[in-house]
């Protein structure tokens, strides 16, 4: 069986990559950079896995450390914004209580912890299993469950206070 090409790779998995990168990163920038990194790692040692049908894990796997690679950067060397732009300008819209669509409930998600919003991102968006988020992340299956059961509970509660503002 011949092996996938760096292309079929690219095509086959970008797009649910770029949605777990933008649900941890919660930029479309960063996402954007976070999958440009997995897939430069991949070209560089995705010839090492020995097993292709675990590609998707790997890729998984490689962005989430890339990420936290990145998170660790920026709490060491903070960015600091230097601009006079009105913060208002950048202010989400009101909520809307007869309508909880896909936008809100990804921007709710976006708002969460990364201890949540990683577990719940992969199960709920990109359809992962139990034992494949655990992998993923490097934690016990018992934890993912009760991340994804916690982060669950952070988004009602997010909810429930927007519809009672």
């Amino acid at each position: 069986m011949d092996e996938p090409s760096f292309e079929n790779i690219v095509n086959a998995h970008y797009e649910p990559l770029y949605r777990f990168a933008l649900s941890l990163a919660r930029s479309d920038a960063d996402a954007c950079d976070l999958v440009q990194q997995t897939f430069c790692r991949w070209a560089v040692k995705g010839g090492q896995l020995r097993d292709k049908s675990k590609a998707k894990s790997w890729l998984f796997t490689t962005l989430h450390r890339e990420f936290l690679g990145q998170r660790r950067h920026d709490d060491r060397f903070p960015k600091v914004e230097i601009s006079s732009v009105d913060d208002g300008e950048f202010a989400a819209p009101p909520f809307s209580e007869s309508k909880m669509d896909g936008a809100n409930v990804l921007s709710a998600l976006r708002q969460l912890d990364e201890t949540y919003r990683a577990p719940l991102a992969l199960f709920y968006l990109e359809e992962h299993s139990y034992r494949d988020i655990a992998g993923i992340l490097e934690i016990p299956i018992g934890t993912v469950m009760s991340r994804i059961s916690r982060g669950k509970d952070l988004l009602r509660k997010q909810f429930l206070e927007k519809e009672n503002r």
